[in-house]
């Protein structure tokens, strides 16, 4: 290995002061200290080690893998997948970020891919386990899901869950007014028998609109979240001279001790205790109407973990669904609400909030055979079993793409130790010892010298008796110390083109971790490890919670040619969550299809992300106005003709995005058209 050295100038820079005459000893080399422990030979290295390391077929298993070229391939039909269906992410992003002069789309990143496939494959999937658990089982009735639209609002992945799930009579679940409207017309569209689960707090106007639903031939049921609203629906159903469809939510004893628990037992949001779903069902007696209570929904919270826990909850509920038949009720639904968990780290662990112990097939048998115990049991007709997956049919079908612009350490690098001829002479002693554990071996002392070395540096800079330089100087002595007895550089920070709490919320808010991986050069083995930091003004802008318990993530060195980086899984909840921080928008978007192109994949639609026009009116400034504004000050202060280049170049601002564009990519004449590309397909 190279030999460790460290000359020193003692000649003071101008304006500082040396406390006294200093000599500092002949440079020291560490001939005989081992390298790092890390094997920097990358020859050996492949993607089936990559895919290894990152737990690919773990977590992305059946959609996604580590192709031959070491970049992230996606499956777009699962396990049916075949070889030559397999779609390259990278090309993806690369046709889409490419200049429409170069035959790209012109899209800038970040950027979600949907594959729509993928969202068919989950809701195939779901339908299928239920379906053979209700055969093996001999079950007397069937299952009928419903998307709750909360988790991902988006226009194209509701309308694809309806037309993908019409065959299956899936239906929608909505929480407010704006969530049943999209149902309601989206359902237009969909199997007459599909439900529409109306749940969340409720006005006259919410009860009024799902009424409305009815009489329109959807398959709506109110469902009772709080006591006081059946009085509303049994008032307004009269009134409006429409029968209704109720459900009412119980709440359970049983409880999901995890983070997402908190909607569960008997101190949950959401529902009603024992004493008051009897007052419920007294009153909708007297008023006739209890023919109409037909559901029961109850909701144990998302992510559970395993089906001891989940068959637990289905059973409790289904003496209640018995209670209810036994008092009269007219019941044919259970609806066992989400829940239904997705493994983000590939472990499948019972003890952990970002996996689950089982498979969908597990948990659909978990439930059939829960509920057909309880109401066999009790001379029940088995009813139908409807469930809220959201999660777990949207979390695979999008992944978010965005690139590392630059890195940065905690020290300037071991090179500026040669770059700079000071040291401050008060250090000598710290310097003399360091040299002795060099010699002797003692690398651990080593390291301990180093800090100590450090630290009474940085007091002597606070003190203005060490200069900028000097400081310089013993953080790279420091940290060629470090790589020389093998403790190897610290966790460096990726400067990534992203918002995360616009695109990745959750991270921040709640700390979920999701599965985030280079998705290219997984053909090299990664050198360094670093944590993610986004571009806005808050410390709290970063990533720095791994799957496996991790706090940075091995990566590869930044050059010239772009490195990108893909969070997986999170299709469900951030796109809904996210915010405007530093008035970042959302991301550009692309919808990709599996196609028997050279490429395997067409991409059916392309959205730009907003422009920072677009988010400046969502805080009610006024873009025109504004660039008028600009454009007077700049005609004052400016000549006519500068004025006028200048004015063109602001126009063009506000129609951007406000995400970084690299230099090297930089193409006027490329950027994308405000106007979204409606009707049109690339096929590649």
């Amino acid at each position: 290995m190279p030999a460790l050295a460290c000359c020193v100038d003692a000649a003071a820079p101008p304006g500082y002061a040396f406390a006294g005459d200093i000599s500092f000893p002949a440079p020291v080399a560490f001939t005989d200290v081992p390298l790092s422990t890390t094997d920097d030979n990358t020859s050996h290295w492949s993607p089936s080690l990559s895919a290894a390391l990152y737990n690919v077929d773990g977590w992305g298993g059946p959609y996604f893998a580590v192709n031959a070229a070491g970049n992230i391939s996606v499956r777009s039909h699962g396990s049916a997948t075949l070889s030559h269906q397999e779609i390259d992410l990278l090309k993806i992003v690369k046709k889409a970020s490419d200049p429409k002069s170069l035959g790209g789309l012109g899209l800038q990143l970040p950027l979600i891919v949907r594959f729509p496939d993928v969202l068919k494959n989950r809701l195939e999937c779901l339908q299928s386990a239920f379906d053979y658990a209700i055969q093996s089982e001999g079950y007397g009735s069937h299952y009928q899901g419903v998307y709750p639209v909360k988790c991902n609002q988006d226009r194209f992945v509701v309308e694809d869950i309806v037309k993908f799930g019409s065959p299956f009579r899936f239906g929608l679940e909505a929480g407010s007014k704006p969530e049943l409207l999209l149902a309601m017309s989206c359902l237009c569209k969909g199997n007459p028998d599909a439900l529409l689960i109306c749940n969340g707090f409720k006005d006259a106007e919410y009860i009024s609109l799902a009424l409305v639903a009815n009489k329109l031939a959807l398959n709506t049921v109110i469902v009772l979240e709080q006591e006081e609203e059946v009085d509303l629906i049994v008032d307004l159903s009269k009134k409006l001279c429409i029968k209704p469809v109720i459900g009412l939510r119980a709440k359970l004893r049983t409880k999901h001790s995890g983070h997402f628990g908190g909607t569960s037992g008997e101190k949950g949001k959401f529902g009603l205790t024992t004493a008051q779903i009897l007052r419920v069902v007294k009153k909708l007696d007297l008023a006739g109407m209890l023919d109409c209570l037909q559901l029961l929904h109850f909701h144990i919270g998302s992510q559970i973990p395993s089906t001891a826990l989940l068959a637990d909850g289905v059973g409790e509920a289904a003496q209640i669904y018995c209670e209810l038949v036994r008092l009269g009720a007219n019941m044919r639904v259970i609806d066992i609400g989400g829940g239904l968990g997705i493994d983000y780290d590939g472990s499948k662990s019972c003890d952990s909030d970002i996996s689950v112990g089982y498979s969908l097939e597990e948990y659909a048998a978990a439930v059939v055979h829960a509920v057909k115990c309880v109401c066999d049991r009790r001379s029940v007709k088995n009813p139908v079993i409807c469930s809220e997956s959201g999660r777990a049919i949207v979390s695979h079908q999008s992944i978010l793409v965005f690139e590392a612009v630059g890195t940065s350490s905690t020290v300037g690098g071991a090179s500026s130790v040669f770059s700079s001829p000071y040291l401050a002479g008060d250090l000598s002693e710290d310097y003399r010892f360091l040299s002795e554990a060099a010699f002797g071996g003692d690398y651990e002392r080593c390291l301990v010298y180093t800090e100590e070395l450090k630290e009474r540096c940085v007091e002597q800079f606070k003190q203005g008796m060490v200069c900028m330089e000097q400081l310089a100087a013993v953080d790279g002595l420091c940290e060629l110390v470090r790589k020389a007895v093998g403790a190897g550089e610290s966790v460096r920070r990726y400067h990534v083109n992203l918002s995360v709490f616009t695109s990745i919320p959750d991270a921040w808010g709640i700390e979920q971790v999701f599965p985030i991986i280079p998705i290219h050069r997984l053909d090299e083995k990664p050198s360094v490890r670093g944590i993610l930091s986004d571009l806005t003004c808050d410390s709290d802008g970063k990533i720095d919670k791994f799957i496996n318990g991790e706090s940075s993530l091995p990566l590869h060195e930044v050059d010239g040619g772009g490195y990108y980086l893909g969070m997986f899984l999170g299709g469900a909840y951030e796109e809904a969550l996210g915010g405007f921080h530093n008035l970042f928008g959302g991301p550009s978007v692309v919808r990709v299809s599996q196609s028997d192109g050279p490429h395997s994949f067409a991409v059916t639609r392309a959205v730009p992300g907003p422009s920072c026009g677009d988010v400046l009116r969502v805080m009610q400034h006024q873009p025109e106005l504004m660039f008028e504004t600009l454009k007077h000050r700049a005609y004052e202060y400016v000549s006519q003709d500068n004025a006028a280049v200048l004015a063109s170049g602001l126009a063009r601002t506000f129609d951007r995005m406000p995400y970084l564009v690299p230099l090297s990519s930089f193409d006027e004449a490329a950027l994308p058209a405000s106007d979204e590309d409606e009707g049109v397909q690339w096929s590649y």
